[in-house]
């Protein structure tokens, strides 16, 4: 049995109404409210401003968000992989591998040094599909953060 293609698009205001229950969803994994109209508002806000890249996979099953920052070092640009989700309904059919593929195609076309990107400890599946797409646990660096609000 062959692997089924998972088409891919970069999103726009117009997909909105299939980003955003996506959006909400991936937010309520990781604990927060239900706020479809906040999730409107900031993925509004993030394509109008051309703030992140958002792919969508094509038939609405899950999603990626991007974000561009810049390496000193390399002095060049980088990317955080800072969303990606998958509909319950449709893990394990290649959605999510589907999106870190599109996301290094999109990386690659704009010159990016790197992505990066993190997630729970304790989220095994997001930890095996990484390391399945060839993605390396940082043992250089240690992530430290502080709530500023």
């Amino acid at each position: 049995m062959g692997k089924t293609m998972v088409q891919i698009c970069r999103a726009t205001l117009q997909h909105l109404d299939r980003i955003v229950p996506l959006f909400d969803a991936y937010r309520q994994f990781y604990g927060r409210n239900s706020d479809l109209d906040g999730a409107r508002a900031f993925l509004t806000a993030r394509i109008k401003g051309d703030e992140s890249v958002i792919l969508l996979a094509a038939d609405g099953a899950g999603f990626a968000q991007l974000y561009p920052c810049f390496s000193s070092v390399r002095m060049r640009k980088t990317l955080i992989l800072n969303d990606l989700f998958v509909a319950p309904e449709a893990r394990c059919q290649g959605v999510g591998a589907a999106l870190l593929d599109a996301a290094c195609v999109h990386a690659r076309s704009v010159g990016a040094a790197k992505m990066s990107l993190s997630t729970a400890v304790d989220n095994s599946a997001a930890h095996a599909l990484y390391v399945r797409a060839g993605w390396e646990r940082d043992a250089q660096f240690h992530t430290y953060t502080i709530g500023v609000d």
